[in-house]
């Protein structure tokens, strides 16, 4: 029956295109009515025609000079055609025309966002939308959303979405969008609010349920997030979106496990992706279960083989084992990637350290303060190394120039002093010793970590005894 009525409209079609070209050649006695008009054009319309859609619609209206519709598909083509002001003249006579067509202002707001007029756009569709009701005032809706978009009016999309879902709850294209626009705009309590209404209505709308899930896990409620997920793809189970956000909340919330049997779900559900597998690598990772890490960060690189963090990730679970070189092997492979990348020289530096390998771990050890000459971290990482080194001359003039590049951090100043300390420079020492006492005493502590042996100094526990007495007596 369908196939009947398909190959009918067809044969139709193919008359009335027959009899209009006979029209257009001068042929007497042809006659097509209004929507015979509207038909053609709109037929060139839909197969991108839109030179030949304009003629039609012109010669439409030169017969039926009081045809809103024909204006409307005139302005529907000459907008294809980018030339929009003309699309605004013929557009507004529509509308003297006939107030009540809601496509007269879907158009206008087209051609006045084409010629970046987003304000008017927007003050247009404001003006006219309540005069609509049903599909024609959410269509309207929708077009106004877009026109906050595109002046990045992101609270007012959210507004347009919520009024097209509390007039039809069941609306897939607003329930998509507004689960995106909720976490964008940060308004998930009224997210909650509007899905709850929802599914008092509909509590079988799998779509609300998940964006219930979603506004939950924007406001760091993974619990609630998770349970309506779970009602989300018991509805249907094979909501892939819904177990990969299960997953998530299991490890913001730590449960690693659950989160591995969530993930492995998507896996099954849909085709795989990287970012599923380095999911899993990172549940497995936490549980340390390395093994099992790096075999999922591989399946992740395998799809995705110039995402060097995989790389980096895959040596993490090689130096978590003390296997420094296969973690090398895969941090090499990381720098081709980003060969100044701080992390990546880092984790060398540390690997080539364990093995004792100290020129080595300066290198790249050396990359990182380069990068990052005011970060404090990598100059520690650095001094350590030369301490171990004992390369303590070099090891003092390093430490000056973290001193003077973060900014005079007080932790150089006790680095000064233990670098002189373990060079035999006792006095000099000594002197170090107190001005970094006097600038952060807290800091003691990780004077004492460099090298525990600095306390059987007489000298220096003379010092911090002296100088925790005189602190007493201030008080």
């Amino acid at each position: 029956m369908g196939k009947n009525e398909n190959r009918q409209d067809k044969g139709e079609m193919r008359a009335l295109l027959k009899n209009y070209q006979r029209l257009k050649d001068g042929v007497g006695g042809v006659f097509i009515e209004e929507d015979g008009f509207e038909q053609i054009a709109d037929y060139y319309i839909e197969n991108e025609h839109f030179q030949a859609a304009l003629e039609a619609a012109e010669m439409g209206f030169s017969q039926y000079p009081y045809s809103a519709g024909l204006l409307v598909l005139r302005s529907e083509s000459l907008i294809a055609l980018r030339r929009y002001q003309e699309s605004l003249f013929f557009l507004e006579k529509a509308e003297w025309l006939d107030r009540n067509e809601a496509n007269i202002y879907i158009l206008r707001t087209e051609a006045l966002l084409a010629l970046d007029r987003q304000e008017e756009a927007a003050a247009l569709l404001e003006a006219v939308i309540d005069q609509f009701e049903g599909d024609e005032k959410i269509n309207l809706l929708f077009e106004l959303t877009d026109v906050y978009d595109d002046y990045e009016d992101f609270n007012k999309v959210f507004d347009c979405l919520r009024l097209i879902l509390l007039q039809d709850p069941h609306n897939e294209e607003a329930l998509y969008k507004i689960c995106f626009w909720t976490d964008y705009t940060g308004r998930n309590e009224e997210g909650i609010v509007l899905h709850q209404q929802i599914i008092d209505e509909n509590p079988y709308s799998e779509l609300a349920w998940f964006n219930l899930g979603a506004a939950y896990q924007g406001i760091k409620l993974y619990e609630k997030a998770i349970d309506a997920y779970e009602y989300a793809v018991a509805i249907n189970e094979k909501f892939d979106y819904a177990y990969r956000n299960i997953g998530d909340a299991y490890i913001r919330l730590r449960k690693y496990k659950e989160a591995i049997e969530a993930l492995e779900k998507v896996l099954v559900l849909s085709m795989p992706e990287a970012v599923i597998y380095e999911a899993i690598g990172h549940c497995y990772d936490k549980q340390k279960n390395y093994a099992q890490a790096r075999f999922n960060y591989k399946k992740a690189s395998h799809l995705n083989p110039e995402d060097s963090q995989l790389h980096y990730k895959i040596a993490g679970t090689y130096m978590s084992e003390q296997n420094w070189q296969n973690a090398i092997k895969s941090l090499n492979i990381a720098l081709k990637f980003h060969l100044l990348q701080p992390e990546y020289n880092l984790a060398l530096g540390r690997c080539y350290l364990a093995m004792e390998n100290y020129d080595e771990a300066i290198t790249f050890l050396g990359n990182v303060v380069r990068v990052r000459p005011k970060h404090t971290n990598g100059w520690i990482e650095l001094l350590n190394c030369l301490f171990e080194a004992e390369m303590f001359e070099e090891g003092f003039e390093y430490a000056a120039m973290a001193f003077e590049n973060t900014a005079t951090k007080p932790i150089f100043v006790y680095y000064k002093s233990a670098f002189l300390f373990a060079a035999g420079k006792f006095q000099q020492a000594l002197i170090y010793l107190e001005h970094a006492l006097k600038a952060n005493s807290k800091l003691m502590k990780k004077f004492v970590e460099i090298n525990p042996s600095f306390l059987q100094h007489q000298q220096i526990v003379e010092l911090l005894a002296r100088y925790k007495k005189s602190r007493n007596t201030k008080k």
